[in-house]
């Protein structure tokens, strides 16, 4: 009875612990929407795979509070996001914007797909000009031979046949 109660109470505790959740007050509700927008295409900086809302790391918690005072002041998006750029680089950006230092991040994928079917197109192309395996081959054209020619090879054959006898 004893093991099921304290096996219970652990059970409600780590609930709670994995239930809690960063509750974020707004002076005006209507910011809340932009607070979760901008959360979710700034990137943490040290998980690198995951943006700021899906993120526990020490550093997500503070930009979440950071994006959170910065929308209070009055900021917009756009500032928020070049104040955090200047700090944290285009990195903090999952979608960075189309510039000189990141335009092959934009054109790679589309080169990569053209490269792609450019390679298929060229194996494609090859397996059509080849013979399949499963015809099979002809064979070369039998010479005929000039009435001349089979008059030499009669005697040759005659010849070679009365030596051996």
């Amino acid at each position: 009875m004893v093991n099921k109660l304290c096996l219970g109470l652990l059970l409600l505790i780590s609930c709670e612990l994995f239930a809690s959740a960063d509750v974020v007050e707004f002076s005006d509700e209507e910011l809340r929407p932009r607070y979760q927008q901008l959360i979710a295409e700034l990137r943490c900086p040290k998980c690198q795979n995951q943006n700021l809302a899906d993120s526990n790391s020490p550093i997500s918690v503070d930009l979440r509070r950071q994006v959170q005072r910065l929308l209070e002041e009055g900021m917009s998006n756009q500032q928020i996001k070049a104040y955090l750029t200047s700090r944290y680089s285009d990195f903090i950006l999952y979608r960075p914007q189309v510039k000189q230092n990141t335009w092959f991040l934009w054109i790679a994928p589309i080169a990569l797909l053209l490269l792609g079917l450019l390679i298929l197109y060229r194996i494609s192309q090859r397996q059509k000009s080849t013979v399949p395996l499963d015809k099979p081959v002809e064979e070369p054209a039998k010479e005929t031979l000039s009435s001349d020619d089979q008059l030499r090879l009669r005697e040759l054959l005659k010849n070679t046949n009365g030596d051996s006898n």
